[in-house]
């Protein structure tokens, strides 16, 4: 499998511009207020039947002769959740395929995230989820790499089901990635990304072949449904490409619309584009 990580360190200039977003997404409208130790005190409250007391200021204590309790400033991290279409849909292209692309997309912003010392969670899904639990420290992104490389690409992709499933294990606000073809029906997409919550950053990313954008047989063809397994046996003309073109044109203007009500980020790339160009256009938009 061509999984290329030699660009990963192209990614260090684009540091301090990730940095940015991540820190704007977290910002919200106020900052987040919480209990804790070894952090910024914002201010103090009365103190209340069932408050920890480890938090009581006896300073103010003694000054007052009233309990007060410090309130903190919450220590905010970010977790990144990259989740990748492995379903069999995927394993098309030329050089490389659509999984594989996918794959360095995932691997960029898994390699950012880890820099700013922030946490990630690596999966896949296809008819079912598949957790990449990574080895400790800075080999963190070389263990994922082999984790991918053993992965089965095959199998219908289970959209609606696997976000559901995944949605379970999202506990704060969160910045979450889907990478797939999205050549899934348009209900399946919307429940999907309902299920992901509107609390969170939502990045979609459709990953397709350029002989899927620009399709360009003519003539007697066996078209193989690789997910189904079916073969259509059909004649291509010029027409049934135009057709083809508008088809797909609409679905991709459905995603993007389902994208826009569910709150979720649009972005489409075609993998014979230059991966850091993408990379870079995906995180400068919003």
């Amino acid at each position: 499998m061509a999984i290329d990580i030699s660009f990963l360190p192209q990614l260090n200039r684009l540091s301090l511009l990730v940095k940015k977003r991540i820190t704007s997404t977290m910002a919200g409208t106020r900052p987040s207020i919480a209990k804790g130790r070894g952090l910024t005190i914002t201010d103090y409250r009365q103190y209340t039947k069932g408050d920890d007391i480890r938090f009581l200021d006896w300073r103010l204590y003694a000054r007052t002769d009233k309990d007060y309790i410090k309130l903190f400033e919450e220590d905010r991290s970010l977790t990144t959740h990259i989740i990748l279409d492995r379903s069999t849909s995927m394993d098309f292209g030329n050089k490389r395929t659509k999984f594989e692309y996918g794959a360095m997309l995932g691997l960029a912003f898994a390699y950012l995230t880890q820099r700013h010392n922030d946490k990630f969670v690596f999966s896949t899904f296809a008819e079912d989820l598949t957790f990449l639990r990574p080895s400790k420290g800075m080999s963190q992104i070389a263990s994922i790499v082999e984790s991918l490389k053993k992965s089965q690409v095959k199998g219908e992709s289970r959209f609606e089901y696997s976000m559901r499933r995944y949605k379970e294990l999202i506990h704060s606000k969160s910045v979450v990635i889907v990478i797939s073809d999205f050549l899934i029906n348009g209900e399946e997409i919307r429940k999907g990304l309902l299920r992901l919550g509107a609390k969170n950053e939502i990045k979609i990313i459709q990953v397709l072949d350029r002989d899927e954008v620009e399709l360009k047989i003519e003539g007697d063809v066996n078209l193989h449904d690789a997910e189904s397994n079916t073969v259509l046996r059909t004649y291509i003309s010029k027409r049934l490409r135009q057709t083809y073109q508008g088809k797909l044109n609409e679905h991709t203007e459905q995603v993007q619309d389902l994208c826009n009500k569910a709150g979720a980020h649009f972005h489409q790339v075609v993998t014979d584009v230059d991966i850091f160009e993408n990379f870079y256009r995906i995180i400068r938009m919003p």
